[in-house]
């Protein structure tokens, strides 16, 4: 079973002007922030040896995966990145080979490739912990002496670490940088040891693709946002694995996304080559979303039984939501985890990349930007205008249930089209997302009172089976029902701001 902990550090290297007697003792921390004594742990010799594959896609998203012996932590540590000196580090027992738990975490970007040994360092690691008043630890200060082996290839530096302790104010790294630099020491530009073994062993990862594109024309654009939405997907899905919070719905939302871009933008992607493509994320979204839909859907009940009176409350209805939600997800996030551990997985991510190495571009991806790009999100405004008023000109009902569901749909496509141009266009395309994303919220809050109608009319049924009043579940349903009109009303007014003539107006960045 693989432990998980938050590693919040700041790396620290001396200057090329400190002087040799900076460099043989650290400042006395003792007095900075909350630190009332720095106490001396000793030295350990530690011994890490990195894996990745022979191209290096671990360290080029700044992952580390390495397997060390020495220490009070012997083992496998496998450390993802969360923010600026903020990273998860995932620990599982040592053995011989990579453990299941952490490959799988790495499946994503490893795929079919093999992990193997790339560089050792043997560090000896001088140790002490901050102190509060109370003794209570603060941080660990580790000085590192570190010989990195590659090959024939080394390398050899000295760094000072600072790791905050658990709920420790991340504010003591400030004072305590405060005092390093009067020191002559500075913050490292490695973002760890490993990049920095690879810098100075002369093997650093291959960049990644630029952030932006490299000229104006619409195929740059598209191509950008696309990798945008592939590099979420390749990064959520460890956060799936590990069943964080939100992370399905957003690997689910950049799957759509890239889906949406291929409709929206088809004058510049051949759809004969995308659309398979766009069949594959739906299938990905829909094995991941079973858990997911069901888990929002027990949140909203839970809600609206927590807004009703206790004299409403007839019968052990917590106790039949309870029972009813149990039976609806089991196995459902065995099966979220099944998708992702499956060759059609892996071939659709590879499939990706293969697209974005070799874009199939119609004649639109050499057009500009600026004209090719309004056209699309104006088109998918359009569509979504006839579903709107295909949905109102309908009776309240079923049918009219339906129209508004499929206008959601297209809100959601809108939406995306406008985020996606935003690089290109500026202001008038955010604009017109965000007025289309509240059109969007109210067409979902309403489709998830239809969705949730349907459950209680079968906890209703289920209840009067059991001999169980039924009573609570129709009011409930009432409320949602009420809820429902309400959102009906309010779609005319939200729509008239989405339809702004200026919003629409071609976008010019």
């Amino acid at each position: 079973m693989a432990d998980t902990k938050r590693e919040i550090e700041r790396k620290f290297e001396f200057s090329e002007k400190a002087s040799k007697a900076a460099r043989r003792a650290l400042p006395d921390l003792t007095g900075t922030a909350a630190v009332a004594a720095v106490r001396d742990e000793g030295t350990v010799d530690l011994d890490a040896v990195y894996y990745d594959t022979p191209d290096q896609r671990l360290a080029a998203d700044g992952l580390t995966l390495r397997r060390r012996t020495g220490g009070g932590d012997a083992g496998w540590h496998l450390k993802i990145p969360v923010s600026p000196g903020v990273r998860d580090e995932v620990a599982a027992p040592l053995g011989d080979t990579v453990p299941p738990a952490l490959a799988a975490l790495v499946r994503s970007r490893v795929r079919g490739g093999a992990l193997e040994p790339q560089v050792r360092l043997r560090s000896s690691r001088r140790v002490s912990h901050l102190l509060d008043a109370d003794g209570a630890l603060l941080a660990e200060l580790s000085t590192d002496t570190v010989r990195a082996e590659r090959g024939e290839t080394t390398a050899g530096w000295t760094e000072v670490e600072v790791e905050l302790a658990d709920d420790v104010d991340p504010a003591l790294l400030d004072a305590v940088e405060k005092k390093f630099r009067k020191a002559g020491l500075r913050v490292s530009d490695a973002l760890s040891k490993l990049a920095r073994a690879l810098a100075e062993t002369g093997a650093e990862p291959p960049a990644r693709p630029g952030a932006g594109p490299a000229d104006g024309a619409a195929g740059a654009y598209v191509l950008s946002y696309l990798r945008e939405q592939l590099d979420a997907v390749i990064a959520h899905d460890p956060a799936v694995r590990r069943n964080l919070p939100d992370s399905v719905h957003q690997l689910r939302v950049a799957t759509r996304r890239m889906r949406s871009a291929f409709k929206t933008y088809r004058k510049v992607l051949d759809r004969e080559v995308t659309d398979p493509l766009g069949d594959e994320l739906r299938w990905l979204a829909a094995e991941l979303g079973v858990d997911r839909d069901q888990e929002v859907l027990l949140d909203r009940l839970q809600t609206r039984l927590g807004e009703l009176p206790r004299t409403l409350l007839l019968g052990p209805v917590r106790g039949r939501l309870r029972v009813w939600n149990n039976a609806r997800r089991s196995g459902s996030r065995r099966r979220a985890l099944a998708a992702l551990d499956s060759k059609r997985y892996v071939a659709l991510l590879d499939a990706l990349d293969a697209l974005l190495a070799d874009p199939p571009l119609l004649e639109g991806a050499d057009e500009p930007a600026d004209s090719v790009l309004p056209k699309a999100v104006l088109h998918d405004h359009r569509r979504l205008a006839k579903r709107i008023a295909t949905a109102l000109d309908l009776e309240p009902g079923h049918e009219r249930d339906l129209a508004l569901h499929e206008a959601r749909k297209a809100a959601k496509r809108s939406r995306y089209a406008a985020e996606a141009a935003v690089p290109a266009l500026g202001k008038p395309a955010k604009r017109l997302a965000e007025a289309v994303k509240k059109v969007q919220t109210l067409l979902g809050d309403h489709q998830d009172s239809v969705v949730a109608r349907e459950a209680l009319l079968g906890l209703g049924v289920q209840a009067t089976a059991a001999g169980e009043s039924a009573f609570t579940w129709g009011v409930v349903h009432a409320r949602e029902e009420a809820l429902a009109e309400r959102r009906e009303r309010e779609l005319a007014e939200v729509w008239a701001a989405a339809r702004d003539p200026e919003l629409r107006a071609a976008p010019r960045g």
